[in-house]
């Protein structure tokens, strides 16, 4: 039986690129003719890149800004079985998909061409020789050199890493851990020199081993995004993680010592305190933006009462336990390009200086943890999507040592606040009504 011809479908992240977008697309022309798909995202152009994208591809959709969000978001719709990822100012060579084709068919499941830099400084061919041959011997691509992909491993690694810089080499990292090494096919692509022009080549240079310095040494990616001139890096987003306000559903603990309606009060005045000071913080620009995360739903009339007061937006927990349900909340975030920091609505000693704090951390950091004197933790900010929440068992003394030991196992580089306390039984609750209740 005939193995089907291999179709690409071409991922393209734009962000105004009405200058350069239409001569990018018209050179596709000629593969759309043979079967192949081109999918543009844009990230929220404020040229016409829509207007003139349109009518050259089979698909314009919109993303959340970032390249990674937008390449995830095109590789989501995409029908054929071979994602290949290019950049606006990047021009394929002459049968690049027969090219790909052929690698695939030796058993290779991803890959990258040869690059070439068109631009006028005369350092410009070494420069590509030199990142030719890195990624040769090291085995990891970047975004200039038209990665490629089997659509099956690109979703089974989970897609580009949510992170504002530096995707492609963390994906290439994970694609060589489920696939080996990649295709490096010497056909050549050919690519914008406009910021070594720009920049000075060697100033440029310089720029960019200094910033993989950096993150092999743990600095987070929205920070490496501003050094190297990123505009829109990750903003920081407070979610605010909640329960209906319903008796014996809420402070069971408090409930069986005071009573459900009692209970059930002490419950809404630490929401309203939580949100208070989450209203404060956006206030003075620690975070951008607060989102309540409402179980089980969004519904209730006091979630909507609460979102009105202190400016949020609803979100719905989704997961079956608490910890999936975090970590669904966490990965939304990164996945739209934002830091998320969350919180509970418990813990009445965290004030807006803490919440700086933690924001502060996550500039050189990939989580942050508020521990709480239970063993627990009440906030948690991550720079990148980590699996911090399989087999945690929850509402124990084991939650903040388990959470260390995934932190260690996956390499992550992390700090802990001081440790806070938090509302679980009637002395807990005559601690926050005392005049003298401070952090621990």
């Amino acid at each position: 039986m005939t193995k089907p011809p291999t179709r690409l479908s071409i991922v393209v992240p734009v962000l105004d690129e009405a200058h350069g977008i239409s001569a990018t697309l018209a050179a596709l022309a000629a593969l759309r003719g043979e079967g192949h798909e081109v999918i543009v995202v844009d990230g929220g152009s404020h040229d016409d890149t829509i207007a003139r994208a349109r009518p050259l591809a089979d698909r314009v959709v919109g993303a959340a800004r970032g390249r990674a969000s937008q390449m995830n978001a095109g590789a989501a719709i995409a029908r054929n079985d071979v994602l290949l990822f290019l950049h606006a100012d990047t021009r394929l060579p002459p049968d690049a998909a027969g090219a790909i084709a052929l690698a695939m068919a030796s058993g290779r499941r991803w890959g990258r061409f040869d690059v070439a830099i068109d631009g006028g400084s005369r350092w410009l061919p070494m420069i590509a020789a030199a990142m030719n041959l890195r990624s040769r011997l090291t085995g990891i691509a970047t975004g200039d050199q038209g990665m490629f992909v089997e659509r099956a491993l690109f979703a089974s690694v989970g897609g580009f890493p949510p992170i504002a810089l530096m995707e492609d080499i963390e994906l290439s990292g994970l694609l060589k851990r489920h696939a080996g090494r990649p295709a490096c096919l010497k056909e050549r692509v050919r690519t914008s020199g406009r910021r070594w022009d720009r920049d000075g080549a060697w100033r440029t240079i310089a720029l960019m081993w200094k910033l993989r310095l950096a993150w092999r040494l743990g600095v987070d990616a929205s920070t490496l995004a501003r050094r190297y001139g990123l505009s829109g890096a990750p903003r920081r987003v407070l979610q605010v993680f909640a329960k209906a306000p319903e008796p014996g559903q809420v402070k069971t603990r408090l409930a069986s010592a005071l009573g459900e309606q009692a209970a059930l009060d002490a419950y809404r005045a630490l929401v309203e305190h939580t949100l208070g000071v989450a209203a404060e913080a956006r206030r003075r620009g620690v975070v951008s933006a607060i989102e309540l995360w409402c179980a089980p739903d969004t519904t209730h009339p006091a979630f909507v009462a609460w979102a009105r007061r202190c400016g949020a937006t609803l979100h719905a927990q989704v997961g079956a336990g608490l910890g999936e349900r975090m970590h669904g909340a966490l990965r939304d975030g990164l996945t739209r390009g934002v830091v998320p920091i969350l919180i509970g609505t418990d813990c009445p000693a965290m004030d807006v200086g803490y919440l700086a704090t933690a924001s502060e951390v996550l500039e050189t950091r990939a989580a942050v943890l508020g521990p709480v004197e239970d063993g627990g933790y009440a906030l948690i900010g991550l720079t990148r999507d980590l699996d911090l929440f399989s087999g945690i068992a929850w509402s124990t003394a084991r939650v903040m040592p388990d959470t260390r030991m995934a932190l260690e196992r996956l390499g992550a580089r992390w700090a802990e606040l001081a440790t806070l306390w938090d509302v679980d039984t009637e002395d807990d609750l005559a601690r926050w009504r005392s005049p003298h209740a401070t952090v621990a």
